[in-house]
């Protein structure tokens, strides 16, 4: 089969290197890539969310598949397109539709979702610049801290989690008369903290049967200790020690089942990735989030530990036969260090030149914000590597991934040396 990847990142270089291994796989291409995924696929300078352009690629290279990796071109409705299109309509897409991508799209209806299907989660209510004052009010019967959550789409950085009250009343007012997160924060979500310990579950489905992926811990703060301005994520531990079969069975019987027949209930055909944010509080899980394609770092620790054919489990996806495919995972921990550019998630510089990324004798060398230039692997985004080792417990598979950043080298290049801190 001919595949296409659509994104840039850390993530969709994990779905390159995974999706080269099955012999069902004729060619792959990546729109737009990165450095690393120019050495196994075919990078297409392209804009994912630019559907004319994205249907042109598809055409010219007789693709027949789309795996999505980004949340925006789910959001904005590429499986819609291919579906209302005579020419692509028959190709399957990994990803869901336009109502299902609504889960990441919207908090206020994920949070709506899981009342409605019984999916335990905070208490909440949803506010817009017309309702400052209501909101102000509500933020007084809660205990800190306090929760503050962009409606749309703000790059994993909508969130603020604020101990003072009267800072919580100033940031709602921000948020939503400043518009401090642009359109994104044109409502803003208020929830009850949840005091526990975050993981994250990854569910494949086909719209009726699925799979449970491995869970994974991410690291999302800039410092060491988890200190500092939140970030796209700095790191991240599969599987989550904490996370015991006998909780994972809660979240599939609580979480992941009244999800999928949520789904149904409600018609919306789902074909692809959930990403589940959890809190374990006690032994139970409650759900923080919800997201429409697989997370990133965590899909460097989880895809590598996946010894299934990948493509195969695709293919179940797109005709619906997912309960029928083989799914295997590797018993082994997996630990991915995000190398970052200096600065980030202020401000950083790009361009710098990279040495040291093919020294993947112990690790797996993953490009997020690479591209060439004169022949050269260069840093284009703040994420630039994300490495990841294979170990019998966190503390060997973690000198793995940090012996193999020495040899990586770029100017002002930054990490944390502290990853699985809070788990070992």
């Amino acid at each position: 089969m001919n595949i296409l990847i659509l994104g840039s990142g850390g993530r969709e270089h994990a779905f390159a290197k995974k999706l080269a291994e099955s012999k069902k796989l004729s060619k792959l291409f990546i729109a737009p890539g990165n450095a690393g995924t120019a050495s196994i696929a075919t990078n297409v300078a392209i804009d994912p969310t630019d559907f004319a352009a994205v249907k042109k690629t598809v055409l010219e290279n007789n693709i027949e598949m789309v795996v999505v990796g980004p949340e925006a071109p789910l959001v904005a409705g590429v499986h819609d397109f291919f579906l209302a299109d005579n020419d692509l309509k028959g190709i399957p897409v990994i990803g869901p539709k336009k109502d299902g991508a609504e889960l990441e799209g919207s908090k206020e209806f994920s949070k709506k979702f899981m009342f409605k299907h019984g999916v335990p989660t905070a208490k909440y209510q949803a506010f817009t610049k017309e309702t400052v004052t209501e909101g102000q009010a509500f933020l007084e019967t809660l205990k800190p801290p306090f929760v503050l959550k962009a409606d749309g789409l703000a790059a994993g950085k909508g969130v603020l989690i604020i101990d003072n009250l009267q800072e919580a009343k100033d940031e709602l007012a921000d948020m939503l008369t400043n518009e401090k997160f642009g359109a994104a924060s044109s409502k803003v979500v208020i929830e009850e903290y949840l005091d526990g310990i975050e993981l994250s579950v990854f569910v494949l489905t086909d719209g009726k049967d699925y799979k449970v992926l491995p869970s994974a811990k991410d690291y999302k703060r800039i410092g060491e200790g988890d200190t500092g301005l939140n970030t796209g994520g700095m790191g991240a531990i599969s599987p989550v020690p904490f996370a015991d079969d006998a909780f994972l069975a809660k979240v599939e019987e609580k979480v992941v089942k009244p999800t999928v027949d949520g789904l149904q209930k409600d018609g919306i055909d789902y074909r692809g990735f959930i990403f589940i944010g959890l809190m374990n509080i006690d032994g139970e899980p409650f759900v923080i989030e919800y997201n429409v394609r697989m997370g990133d770092p965590e899909t460097e620790a989880v895809l590598p530990r996946i010894t299934s054919d990948l493509l195969d489990l695709f293919e179940g996806v797109g005709n619906q036969t997912l309960a029928s495919k083989s799914y295997e995972v590797d018993p082994r921990t997996a630990t991915t260090v995000v190398v970052v550019a200096g600065g980030y998630p202020e401000a950083y510089d790009k361009g710098y030149v990279i040495t040291g990324t093919e020294n993947e004798q112990d690790s797996i060398v993953y490009h997020a914000g690479t591209t060439l230039k004169d022949g050269n692997i260069v840093t284009n985004g703040g994420r630039v590597l994300a490495v990841t080792s294979f170990g019998d417990d966190i503390p060997s598979a973690l000198a793995k991934s940090y012996k193999t950043i020495d040899k990586i080298k770029f100017d002002k290049m930054n990490y944390r040396k502290d990853i699985g801190f809070d788990l070992m």
